[in-house]
């Protein structure tokens, strides 16, 4: 360490409190002033302000903000620490991100899209996950909401105003609109809410930190029912998920509920169903965006997709599966660089893109394809003008892009999977799951590739690309390849299981309360057990023919067909086998009883083998009807022999024949009548479409013209801005001369009323800042000049210059000058100067004073400079060989002409210099001198008088006297 180093102060402790992040734009100042006024001063928190402004806006915030609260408000400096208890304002032109608990500045883009809030937000979340809050208040647009989602995401708290409260809702609407925040209220009343969130939040964890997929809590049962109540409401199975994420989110909801009993928070999901969906929201968190990791995507573009796009003539197809879609900004980046890629190849294969996501939620979102303004900040502008139509602050996909992707809702987890893809995307879903979830996403995807098809995954998964015949291809961007020849799949690993609590449905309580975790776990052992040893290949089927769950091994018996996944039982199954199914499963569905078939010759992986189908219905009181469909080997002893019905299969398929015809009978007659209904309809709707045809023509001329009004109404505003720019320069130039000139100036209009002056008028005019507006002549003056009104009338009706010398009050003299000017075309005005011209004046009466003296007179300055001579002086000096003055006129030295540097020190010259200088300097109170100067035609005599004067601008006069008569006497 350096001696620098060793005595520099010691580092400011880290904080670490709650950061309040809050985002404001039009309409905040208000919002802010509400939020602050009810905000206690010890919180302990720091806030954190986010506004819009303009790089030229000079912020008045601090000021503003200081009247409404007592903490300490600041403008935000580079690598500025966060204090408790204590506003950070965003200075105008930066934008500002939060690394640990320090404030970073850096410069915004000019004319750039650039969105403060949601990046602050962001950086907010990184830095202090669960103790980060945000807010947000009134604004356009819906910068905010990003962020917003990283914080809920860190396990932050999130708070926006009530849109019917702001001034613009367009930022609160937006927040509100993901379904995360956490609470909506008046900006007064936020900050209360604030304050509870802070003080009920525990110092610790409420539940223990997992490790790894082990873990203890106090409740198992609670958190058992918890799981089962998200499954029977939202569907979902989330035992494959991650504990210690699902424990945090968890955690999260129970703060924000102010619970501190997991088994409270499940009594809470049990009455409110509502929770239930935010819980799974939030388990389920949407974060994306467009081109997430840019370099990755230009990796897939020119490493995958255009060796896919070269590969495939005009008119193929090419097939994608996207899983974990989220809100569909994935699969849309990747829609556009296929669409990209067919222009450079000059081919366009048939693209079908399947994105799939759990969440039904963010594929309505995603299927809307309508983006908030952050979209132009993730995607360029080329990009943006050619898949999306901007409709205010939102962006729309339009239909070429919309048309190249379907959405769906699928469990990566428990339904199967898609088949023949081109290319499978799975991005930052699989770190979600347990280890034997991610297994089981795996090989559903690997399932889905077709060979040499390929795989993307997100920057934090990897495979074992061996056991699942996946080639790595880039390993630093997780691109795989599936191999030529993969191995075979098992069909059962895809199967494992669709619904695990099928079996536990029809329980009235979804957890027994007298077992625990443990007792369940070993019955599960043991049903599997006998399962796998005793009961054949088996599909438990619903009413509607769908498989919902499987046992044993049913490769043999199973065969995915290519195109859009299916549960429905005549998809999986093989051709030859689907009549004996669904007969038997009709049959044993009308009378409720075991139906089982003939033998029947199958073949599978290329061999042939003889088997019995068997049908059991699982008929349960008020519920729907199951049916169990097995297959049992006929060269084993048949366990079902005695025991099943036996049917004949060509009789039931007559009887199902008959039983479809009478349907299809019934259904075409509804059908012709449905048809008639809407050739009717069709009619109506012709005319209505007509109608509004002609609407919709009027509108778009009507749309034309405003348009075309709002481009003129733009380009005069423009011109109006400039003029106002360039008035506001006149003025302030004419303001800046008006003080720098120091000429009083008054301006009135054509009625005589003052509208301007300068600052020196208030010496002639008692002019107050009110008088603005008042008549001139209502003003009291130190002028003697009764006839100023009517010579500034007479100067308007003239338009001449009127000049003349006046005398104030005080005894000076001033040049006063009145010019009319026009203000417009039909008014004008005028303007007086005055200009003091005392001191010329008194000049003049004292130069016609000396002049009129025989004496030959100078007034010297106080370093001797001549500044007045007389008459009589000139003729003298011009009679004795200074014609031009150059030795004894105005503005020559007078000392340096007695006493030059060739002069001796004793003569007459040295003397008068001497004495002149004396009575300068105030040394002598007067001299005199007589001196002759004799002409060639006389002798002369004179005497020198020099006398001190008293004034600013002149330090002695200086008189020659003739006095010649003396010494003729």
């Amino acid at each position: 360490m350096n001696d620098i180093d060793s005595k520099s102060e010691p580092a400011a402790k880290k904080f670490s409190g709650f950061v309040v992040g809050i985002g404001a734009s039009a309409g905040g100042l208000e919002a802010l002033e509400r939020f602050f006024t009810h905000c206690p001063s010890d919180t302990g928190a720091a806030f954190v302000v986010v506004q819009h402004l303009s790089p030229d806006h000079k912020s008045m915030m601090i000021d503003l903000l200081g009247r409404y609260t007592s903490m300490k408000v600041v403008m935000v400096k580079h690598d500025m620490q966060l204090e408790a208890n204590k506003v950070f304002l965003i200075p105008a032109g930066k934008l500002m991100r939060l690394e640990k608990d320090r404030l970073k500045l850096e410069p915004k883009e000019a004319h750039v899209l650039t969105l403060p809030i949601d990046i602050f937000f962001t950086s907010l979340s990184e830095a202090f996950s669960s103790r980060a809050i945000g807010v947000v208040l009134s604004g356009t647009g819906s910068d905010g909401s990003r962020g917003a989602i990283a914080i809920n995401a860190a396990g932050g708290f999130l708070m926006a105003q009530e849109a019917n409260s702001a001034k613009f809702d367009g930022m609160p609407a937006s927040i509100i609109g993901t379904g995360l925040v956490d609470a909506i209220m008046r900006a007064e009343d936020l900050p209360k809410r604030l304050l509870s969130h802070i003080t009920n939040m525990p110092p610790g964890p409420l539940l223990p930190e997992p490790a790894e997929e082990e873990v203890s809590i106090s409740d198992d049962d609670a958190y058992e029912g918890i799981m089962q109540v998200l499954l029977l409401t939202v569907g979902i199975d989330f035992h494959d998920y991650k504990l210690a994420t699902i424990l945090r989110r968890i955690e999260r909801r129970m703060q924000v509920r102010h619970l501190n009993k997991i088994d409270r928070y499940y009594n809470l999901l049990k009455e409110e169903r509502q929770e239930v969906f935010t819980l799974k929201r939030e388990l389920l968190i949407p974060v994306t965006n467009f081109f997430r990791d840019p370099e990755t995507f230009k990796v897939l573009e020119n490493n995958i997709i255009d060796r896919i796009v070269d590969k495939t003539s005009t008119g193929s197809s090419i097939r994608v599966w996207i899983s974990g879609v989220s809100t569909g900004e994935e699969a849309y980046s990747i829609a556009m660089l296929f669409l990209e890629a067919f222009e450079r190849f000059r081919r366009w294969p048939n693209l079908k893109i399947f994105a799939t996501d759990v969440s039904q939620e963010s594929i309505d979102t995603a299927a809307a394809g309508v983006y908030s303004e952050a979209t132009g900040t993730e995607i360029t502008t080329e990009r943006l003008e050619r898949f999306f139509s901007q409709v205010g602050n939102s962006y729309n996909v339009k239909p070429e892009l919309r048309q190249t992707i379907v959405f769906a809702k699928h469990n990566l987890l428990s339904d199967p999977p898609f088949t023949q893809m081109d290319l499978v995307s799975c991005r930052n879903t699989l770190i979600y799951f347990t280890h034997e979830g991610q297994n089981k996403a795996l090989q559903r995807l690997q399932f889905a590739i077709k060979p040499e098809g390929y795989m993307l995954l997100g920057s934090s998964e990897s495979i074992a690309s061996a056991d699942i015949g996946l080639l790595a291809i880039d390993t630093k961007h997780k691109l795989y390849q599936k191999s030529a020849n993969p191995p075979p799949m098992r069909f059962d690993a895809l199967g494992e299981p669709f619904k695990r609590y099928v079996a536990r449905s029809n329980k009235k309580d979804t957890v027994s309360r007298t077992g625990n975790i443990s007792d369940s776990g070993i019955i599960d052992t043991a049903v599997k057990g006998l399962v796998k040893e005793y009961v054949p290949p088996t599909m438990l089927v619903n009413s509607q023919n769908e498989v919902v769950h499987l046992f044993g091994d049913l490769t043999p018996y199973m065969q995915a067909k290519e195109g859009v996944a299916s549960l429905e039982l005549n998809r999986l199954l093989p051709e030859q086998v689907v009549p004996v199914a669904s007969a038997l499963i009709f049959k044993a569905a009308k009378d409720k009883e075991k139906i089982a078939s003939d033998a029947i010759r199958i073949t599978t992986v290329g061999k042939e083998k003889t088997v019995r189908i068997l049908v059991t219905p699982l008929v349960r009181d008020g519920l729907e009807t199951l049916l169990l469909l097995s297959f049992i080997d006929k060269p084993q002893s048949d366990p079902t022999e005695g025991k099943a019905k036996s049917i004949d299969i060509d009789a039931e398929t007559v009887e199902r024949i008959e039983v479809l015809e009478s349907e299809l009978a019934a259904t075409r007659e509804s059908l012709q009548a449905t048809i008639e209904e809407l050739e009717t309809s069709n009619e109506e709707l012709q005319a209505t479409n007509e109608e509004l045809m002609a609407s919709n023509e009027e509108l778009q001329s009507s749309n034309e013209e405003l348009q075309s009004v709002n481009e003129e109404l733009n380009t005069v505003n423009a011109e109006y801005q400039e003029k106002v720019q360039i008035l506001n320069r006149v003025n302030a130039d004419l303001d800046s001369m008006t003080k720098a000139v120091g000429v009083p100036t008054v301006f009135v209009d054509q009625h005589l009323n003052l509208t301007r002056y300068s600052p020196d008028a208030v010496g002639i005019f008692k002019i107050r800042e009110t008088d603005v507006g008042r008549p001139l002549d209502e003003i009291t003056n130190i002028l003697i000049y009764s006839g100023l009104m009517e010579d500034f009338k007479r100067t308007m009706a003239t338009g001449r210059l009127i000049q003349k010398e006046v005398i104030t009050s005080n005894r000076s003299t001033y040049m006063v000058r009145l010019l009319p000017y026009h203000i417009s075309n039909d008014g004008q005005g005028a303007v007086a100067t005055f200009i003091d011209v005392t001191a010329y004046r008194d000049r003049e009466r004292l130069q016609s004073i000396i002049d009129a003296l025989p004496e030959h007179i100078a007034v010297l300055s106080h370093d001797g400079t001549i500044m007045l001579v007389n008459k009589a002086w000139i003729r003298f000096a011009k009679a004795n060989g200074d014609s031009d003055l150059q030795a004894t006129g105005v503005g020559v030295n007078y000392l340096e002409t007695c006493y030059g540097p060739d002069s001796p020190a004793g003569s007459d010259a040295r003397k008068v210099y001497v004495g002149v200088k004396q009575v300068l300097e105030g040394n002598k109170e007067s001299f005199s001198f007589e001196y002759p100067c004799h002409s060639p035609t006389e002798k002369r005599w004179f005497v020198m008088n020099v006398a001190p004067v008293s004034a600013e601008d002149y330090g002695c006069v200086v008189s020659h006297v003739n006095i010649s008569t003396w010494y003729e006497e």
